[in-house]
């Protein structure tokens, strides 16, 4: 009856029967544990690591801020700061699915400690076509400041890792890390100080200078709607339905939660129809 109120509060527009079928398909096979909830992301990280549609996506973004940097380039003014994007890492120009692929049978969950040790060993790929697509704005005049929420305690083997790939400015310059905080927005107005910023690049909303951290899942999607007209002009985003701020919206202090719950405000928020036999 709790899952019941809450889909009746949240509006949606289905039949008592249908939410109550739903109700006893998922009481079929409960979550328990870390093991159980892992298994959720198992077609999530297919996906990513064996489509072509996830290189298609990739590709499209890359060809998409190598548009937005010429026509930056090319519309310049005499005096102007020097030309600048600003580009997340993690699943946006490397890939770590390895390591949440990793998690996948085991009573594991992301933790600072083994993620740190990923970290460290530098072994990430690089995405499709991120080292070509990188040089060439280089090539152009333009800096690259890598803004990630990977750990400044890690910076060594985040620096070797992207120096092994081939990546331009893999310095300690232009890798901003974090010293604590998620909040990507300070490390952003450092390199607009001096820098005039005409794309940024993420896979989360908090890879964008539009405020989403810690917001609630009803803000994010309101601010993102704020800024549309950014999207494809100034802001580029990369896809990743394996992890991201988008699950930590999903219930008030979701990664705190133990995995049965964390399960319920996962099912919580889908939007449900269900064919009559």
């Amino acid at each position: 009856m709790i899952r019941l109120k809450q889909r009746l509060s949240a509006g949606m527009r289905i039949c008592l029967p249908l939410v109550m079928a739903t109700a006893f398909i998922w009481a079929d096979t409960p979550v328990k544990t870390a093991k159980d909830l892992n298994e959720q992301t198992v077609m999530a990280l297919a996906w990513m690591q064996s489509s072509a549609e996830y290189r298609e996506l990739v590709y499209q973004a890359y060809n998409l801020a190598g548009m937005i940097v010429d026509h930056a380039v090319a519309t310049a003014k005499p005096g102007h700061k020097p030309l600048a994007i600003i580009a997340d890492l993690d699943e946006t120009l490397i890939d770590n699915i390895a390591y949440n692929a990793g998690l996948v049978g085991h009573e594991e969950q992301f933790s600072p400690k083994t993620w740190g040790q990923w970290e460290m060993i530098a072994t990430a790929a690089a995405m499709p076509g991120a080292g070509e697509f990188l040089n060439s704005v280089k090539a152009k005049g333009v800096q690259v400041y890598y803004v990630t929420n990977r750990s400044q305690a890690n910076i060594e083997g985040t620096l070797k890792n992207l120096n092994a790939l081939g990546f331009p400015y893999a310095d300690a310059g232009h890798v901003l890390a974090t010293a604590g905080s998620g909040d990507k927005q300070g490390r952003f107005d450092l390199v607009t100080k001096d820098h005039e910023v005409v794309a940024y690049m993420g896979d989360n909303a908090n890879d964008l200078p539009i405020g989403t951290y810690h917001k609630s899942l009803k803000d994010r999607n309101a601010l993102v709607d704020q800024n549309k007209d950014k999207f494809g002009t100034q802001f580029v985003v990369l896809p990743n339905p394996v992890y991201g701020d988008w699950e930590g919206a999903l219930a008030d202090g979701y990664f705190r939660l133990a995995p049965p719950q964390r399960d319920e405000a996962r099912k919580a928020a889908l939007k449900v129809w269900i064919a009559k036999q």
